[in-house]
């Protein structure tokens, strides 16, 4: 399984959400929390090809997006394959 990262916010819903699929997966993942760190979140915006709101995920090099962008693999049936490596 390739790795996953996930950079949230605390009070982020949609986050809780994408965390929540990617459990129900049992696919592990590393949390990078952004909240209150603009650093941090400008280096994500710099992965995510200039993207600031959260969640953003990446599953091995590949920047999958947000919570509906994840949801979105989910129901075409792509997001075990990807998850599988």
């Amino acid at each position: 399984m390739p790795d996953i990262v996930i950079y949230t916010k605390s009070t982020c819903g949609y986050c809780q959400a994408a965390k929540q699929l990617l459990r129900n997966k049992n696919a592990p993942f590393e949390e990078i929390s952004v909240d209150g760190d603009s650093a941090g979140q400008e280096k994500m915006a710099q992965r995510a090809g200039g993207r600031w709101t959260v969640p953003q995920i990446f599953i091995g090099q590949q920047h999958v997006g947000g919570c509906d962008d994840l949801y979105a693999l989910e129901r075409a049936g792509k997001l075990d394959p990807l998850l599988a490596g």
